[in-house]
């Protein structure tokens, strides 16, 4: 179960036990936020893409949508998400828990700067009803992340 591959990996950072399961779904921005009593915002989403053949994450405040222009920028071609149906295959968590942490090798993780406004954040652990509270530090040592990146819109205030 990928929760499990999940805690494992966060064990080698002692932050298993940070781990949140929860009796309800935390599969979407808006369940998340409501299971954990926080803004949306503060949910550490995390999308799946193919760059030629090769799989990247990105993990962005679950208030941001893409934007199209940056990321060919950034990537050197259109943004081109997973199909639904083959996102367990390659990144190794089904839609819902798709997270940074225990996943398949050869992935790059990126993050996004939309993250940088939050002291804390909630990425998921690998099921559709889990989450972690993370500072960005800790977030940055635990995604083994590339660098961070600016490819989402700019929100209105």
């Amino acid at each position: 179960m990928a929760i499990e591959q999940v805690r494992k990996y966060l064990k080698k950072y002692n932050l298993d036990d940070k781990i949140m399961e929860f009796s309800v779904s935390s599969a979407t921005v808006r369940e998340a936020s409501i299971a954990l009593g926080c803004k949306e915002e503060e949910i550490a989403k995390t999308l799946g893409f193919l760059v030629q053949d090769k799989v990247i994450l990105i993990v962005t405040a679950g208030n941001q949508k893409i934007d199209n222009a940056k990321y060919k920028q950034e990537f050197h071609t259109k943004a081109k998400m997973i199909p639904f149906a083959d996102v367990e295959t390659l990144v190794g968590h089904a839609v819902g828990g798709v997270c940074p942490f225990g996943i398949n090798e050869g992935i790059d993780v990126y993050l996004d700067i939309s993250l940088k406004n939050y002291q804390y954040v909630y990425p998921a652990c690998g099921s559709s009803n889990s989450a972690i509270k993370l500072s960005l530090d800790e977030l940055e040592k635990t995604s083994n992340y590339l660098k961070w990146v600016d490819v989402c819109k700019k929100m209105e205030d």
